[in-house]
């Protein structure tokens, strides 16, 4: 039982949880996934089940794209509505925010930025997560990481007298955090900010379209999901024995993983051009024979 699923992951579910549930759905301990969603998220989570999840490490990096609400006016302990509160902005400062001032603020974010992950995020520090942390009561901050956000778009902003609702959808690199744009518009704005909303739309190259529930998501082979991600090799029957055994084979053309097939269409391995003297050579990186059929 080998392939990715992609699913359309419910509120109030951890990522986990749908690994645990997809594990007892396919009889296999063998289950992971590329990106943790929080529990308040919905949308695109990418499972690779049995040889697939050596190779969610190449989903992970994608990019990835969002819809989201922002709220302006109060800033909380996980910059998401599920945090304790921390701050409450006075009606007059929201009411003297303008719509131009909210959309300059946003498009600060845009490009190669310095960004830091929420303190609740998944990242360890001495090996305990950030959400770990903050759950026993300890109070810290991670350092910035750099991430790409390619575009922001405002959707909509909604006002009422505690609070701005802002709809956006981003796009952006994997690592960047739709809570830390939250949380650091209100900041820069001096209102405080926190999500409300997120939803996923996108882990590149796989779109919520083709997502289903965890329950009715079909299994796609790995070739055909791995297709998508990295360029394709064909082998004949000859690079196949020589694979087998842990051989190189002649150079791969251009740079970079390259996912081999065998003439059945199976995925075979992942190969990867070395250099060995003077000689460039393609080198198994990562083997699959269950799935070549020998």
């Amino acid at each position: 039982m080998n392939g990715f699923l992609l699913v359309d992951k419910a509120s109030g579910l951890t990522s986990h949880d749908v690994v645990a549930k997809v594990r007892r759905r396919f009889g296999t301990k063998k289950v992971g996934h590329a990106g943790t969603l929080d529990p308040m998220a919905t949308g695109v989570l990418v499972l690779g089940i049995g040889d697939a999840t050596r190779l969610l490490q190449y989903v992970v990096d994608g990019s990835k794209s969002y819809d989201a609400t922002l709220a302006l006016g109060k800033s909380t302990v996980t910059d998401d509505v599920e945090g304790d509160l921390l701050t409450v902005a006075p009606r007059s400062a929201l009411e003297a925010l303008s719509d131009l001032a909210i959309f300059e603020s946003l498009q600060k974010q845009v490009g190669k930025i310095l960004q830091r992950p929420s303190s609740v995020s998944a990242i360890k520090v001495g090996g305990k997560t950030g959400h770990q942390r903050v759950r026993a009561g300890e109070e810290f901050e991670l350092p910035p990481r750099e991430v790409t956000i390619d575009s922001i778009e405002i959707r909509s902003i909604v006002r009422s007298p505690t609070a701005i609702e802002i709809e956006i959808s981003v796009n952006c690199s994997a690592g960047t955090y739709i809570r830390a744009i939250a949380r650091d518009l209100g900041s820069g704005l001096g209102v405080g900010g926190h999500l409300t909303k997120l939803r996923r739309t996108l882990v590149s190259p796989f779109d919520l379209a083709e997502c289903q529930s965890w329950e009715a998501a079909e299994l796609i082979p790995t070739a055909v999901g791995i297709s998508r991600i990295l360029p394709i090799r064909e082998l004949d029957p000859g690079e196949l024995n020589e694979i087998s055994f842990g051989r190189s084979i002649a150079a791969n053309v251009g740079e970079g993983p390259v996912a081999a097939l065998a003439d059945n269409g199976n995925f075979v391995a992942l190969l990867e051009n070395r250099i060995t003297g003077e000689k460039v050579s393609a080198s198994p990186i990562l083997v699959s024979m269950k799935e070549s059929g020998l």
